[in-house]
C-alpha cells in the first residue's frame, strides 16, 4: 500500500492515524488480463486504486464497436463513479488489459471514510477536480485537434503505454482506426 500512501500524501496532509483508517477500508484484489471488473447495466459496488497493471474503461456503440474512454495505470483511481455513488446501473465496461493488482473499496466503507476522515474528503475533492479538468481537456482535444495531435498528447500523458497495450486499444481511445494509427506512427518515425 506504499503507492497509495505516497499518492495521498502528495496531495494532502493527513495524520498517520487517519491514514490507517483509510488503509483499513481497502482490500487487495487481483484481476487477470482480459477479465472484466464491471459490465454496462450492472451495479458498481467498488472503486479501485491501481497498484500494478492497466485497466481500460470503454463503451460499445450501437454497432458493437468498442470505444476506449480512459486507461488507469499504476497510482490511478478508477471505476464507474456515477453507478458507485448513485447506486445506478453502470454506463461503462471496465476490463483489465494486463494482469492487474488493485486496492478496492466498497460503498459502505467509502461512505464511512467520508464521515470519519475529513482529510479523505479533501483528497477526493482534489481527485474529482483533476478528473473534471482531464475530461474537459479530452473533450476539447477530440473536437478541435487532429488525430496526429491527439496521438502526440496521448504519448505525453501515457508514456510507455504504447509498449504495453495493443494498437487497437490506442486507436479506439483516439477515435481512429488501427490502420490510420499505423500511418501516423510511420509518419512520426520519419
Amino acid at each position: 500500500m506504499d503507492e497509495l500512501i505516497s499518492h495521498i500524501k502528495s496531495l494532502i496532509s493527513i495524520s498517520d492515524h487517519q491514514l490507517e483508517v483509510v488503509l483499513d477500508k481497502l482490500v487487495e484484489k487481483r484481476f487477470s488480463k482480459k477479465e472484466h471488473l464491471l459490465y454496462v447495466d450492472h451495479y458498481a459496488h467498488e472503486v479501485f486504486f491501481t497498484l500494478r497493471g492497466c485497466i481500460r474503461t470503454y463503451v460499445s456503440d450501437f454497432n458493437g464497436v468498442e470505444h476506449n474512454l480512459s486507461f488507469a495505470l499504476e497510482n490511478w483511481w478508477f471505476g464507474d463513479l456515477q453507478s458507485f455513488l448513485n447506486k445506478t446501473l453502470a454506463i461503462h465496461n471496465i476490463q483489465a488489459l494486463e494482469d492487474t493488482l488493485v486496492l478496492a473499496i466498497n460503498q459502505e466503507k467509502w461512505h464511512t471514510l467520508t464521515q470519519e476522515v475529513p482529510e479523505f474528503v479533501n483528497y477526493l475533492n482534489i481527485l474529482f477536480r483533476n478528473a473534471m479538468f482531464s475530461l474537459q481537456n479530452r473533450v476539447v482535444q477530440s473536437l478541435s485537434l487532429t488525430a496526429e495531435e491527439r496521438y502526440s498528447i496521448f504519448l505525453k500523458e501515457y508514456p510507455n503505454l504504447s509498449q504495453r497495450i495493443s494498437q487497437k486499444h490506442i486507436a479506439s481511445y483516439l477515435g481512429i482506426t488501427p490502420e490510420f494509427l499505423s500511418m501516423i506512427r510511420s509518419k512520426k518515425k520519419r
